[in-house]
């Protein structure tokens, strides 16, 4: 069945939407505090600005249907989105350059529509086009266009899509995961994106350009050539934001590894921002899902623990994040994989329509709410904890100066069943009323007076229960609580 919702949705009509399966898997309530409300979720318009983003990949393929996902956008407060811009679906006969030949009729449904609801979107140009001999293959891990034809043909195309969207579109990202394909060699991908990045630049010289999506974290057997090519050829302003997947069971563990790609990349080039371009957890049993995680079984709140646990574990140490992604995609034959990808915060119907929110599309929603651009990561700052194994990141408000932190044990991936840590923390900032909140739930609870007490300007808590997915500690004027 259809899931209908005008205009008009209220964000707790979107809410109410959560199947009751899904709701009776919230965690429990934390024991001995006081419940004083529920955080209210921000729309898109109601949030001036933040780094998040929400992935709205692989309508190129006809995998997801944006007509139906596209009334919950605007609730859930991510303010970019990324978008794939698909040459062969754009250009199924040979256009010879020809901007009138373009098939722009499915794009022009969805970016406009997007920047209008207040979410940016970012487009990522790929994949190959089979009409041309050399022209790759337009599914993942497709090989990349070789042929002097099929290049000419995509810088084209390219230029198209820039003359026809720089005006809603101000970030283009070159290609997703080349480094899956083996063809694709780091030096000869080097070559593909400059000339995709001077084409871009000639005609939008603001552009910022994302480079890579690279699929493999750090993967310096790719990154080396790569970065090596674009330095003997003066290129490496080209990037100005490397994206990176990689996927993890455990998110945490990922971190030793991206920071290690981070300082091979600054060697190159200290100006180049990195952002977590694509990650995300399934939310049902391995049986039921494909790609990446699909080793295991997963469930809507193992699932919205780790997407919580990555995105928090990204923003506390400041890299932005797109979310993988809005909507469960249903993968065809002839792709790299077939079947249902349930890593959509959105579940779908057998014909890609939306059948609900899952757990993950509220604690997505709590999450874009709170950390806006005025919340700053103190990335000097690290909250001291008397509990192993546990994540701890202090944030700072720009006006009120009040502060947030995020805690959760980070020991193994996600369990079904977890008993929080009763954990003390301390921490150097300023708390007029803190409070606790379950970021799935959203709910908010009052610290007692008993719980906590100030020392000049460290405050320290006691009896808090931490649980193995992000809780926040915050002075209540940073969570937008709706009383009780």
């Amino acid at each position: 069945m259809r899931t209908k919702i005008g205009l008009k949705s209220t964000l707790w009509g979107i809410l109410g939407l959560v199947g009751t399966s899904a709701l009776a898997q919230l965690p429990a309530a934390p024991e001995g505090l006081r419940e004083l409300g529920s955080v209210k979720p921000r729309s898109t318009k109601e949030i001036k600005a933040s780094s998040w983003s929400i992935g709205g990949e692989t309508m190129d393929r006809d995998y997801t249907d944006y007509q139906s996902y596209k009334h919950y956008l605007e609730p859930l407060g991510a303010k970019r989105i990324r978008l794939q811009g698909g040459w062969a679906k754009c250009e199924k006969v040979k256009a010879e350059g020809r901007p009138d030949q373009y098939d722009f009729a499915w794009l022009d449904a969805v970016i406009p529509d997007a920047y209008a609801r207040g979410v940016a979107p970012w487009v990522e140009l790929s994949y190959g086009n089979p009409i041309y001999e050399g022209g790759g293959e337009p599914k993942l891990a497709g090989r990349i266009p070789t042929s002097p034809e099929a290049l000419t043909a995509w810088d084209n195309w390219v230029r198209a899509m820039v003359e026809r969207y720089q005006g809603q579109v101000t970030e283009w990202e070159i290609w997703n995961e080349p480094d899956l394909n083996p063809k694709n060699t780091g030096q000869e991908f080097a070559d593909f994106y400059i000339r995709t990045a001077k084409i871009i630049r000639s005609v939008q010289p603001k552009a910022r350009l994302l480079a890579l999506g690279i699929a493999g974290v750090p993967r310096l057997e790719f990154l080396e050539p790569f970065l090596e090519r674009l330095k003997e050829q003066n290129a490496l302003d080209f990037i100005d934001v490397l994206t990176y997947h990689g996927y993890a069971p455990n998110p945490d563990t990922s971190y030793p590894k991206i920071e290690e790609m981070r300082q091979f990349v600054w060697k190159y080039n200290p100006k180049v921002e990195f952002m977590q371009g694509e990650n995300g957890a399934p939310s049902t049993p391995s049986a039921v899902t494909i790609g990446a995680l699909r080793q295991f079984d997963w469930s809507e709140l193992s699932q919205a623990k780790w997407d919580l646990r990555r995105m928090l574990g990204d923003h506390g140490r400041g890299i932005a994040t797109n979310l993988f992604t809005i909507s469960d995609i249903h993968y065809a034959a002839g792709d790299h994989m077939v079947g249902v990808n349930t890593k959509g915060i959105l579940k779908t119907n057998p014909d890609k329509t939306i059948e609900r929110p899952k757990l993950a599309y509220k604690a997505a929603q709590h999450v874009f709410t709170i950390f806006d651009a005025d919340l700053e990561a103190q990335l000097d700052q690290v909250p001291t904890t008397n509990q192993e194994k546990q994540s701890a990141f202090a944030y700072k408000h720009k006006k009120s100066g009040q502060t947030a932190v995020t805690l959760w044990n980070h020991e193994a991936r996600p369990a079904e069943t977890f008993t929080p840590q009763p954990t003390q923390v301390t921490v150097q900032g300023s708390f007029k009323k803190p409070v606790y909140v379950d970021l799935i739930s959203g709910k908010v609870y009052e610290v007692p007076k008993a719980n906590w007490k100030k020392s000049g300007n460290s405050y320290t808590f006691t009896n808090i229960p931490v649980a193995d997915y992000p809780v926040l500690l915050a002075d209540e004027s940073l969570v937008y609580l709706t009383q009780k």
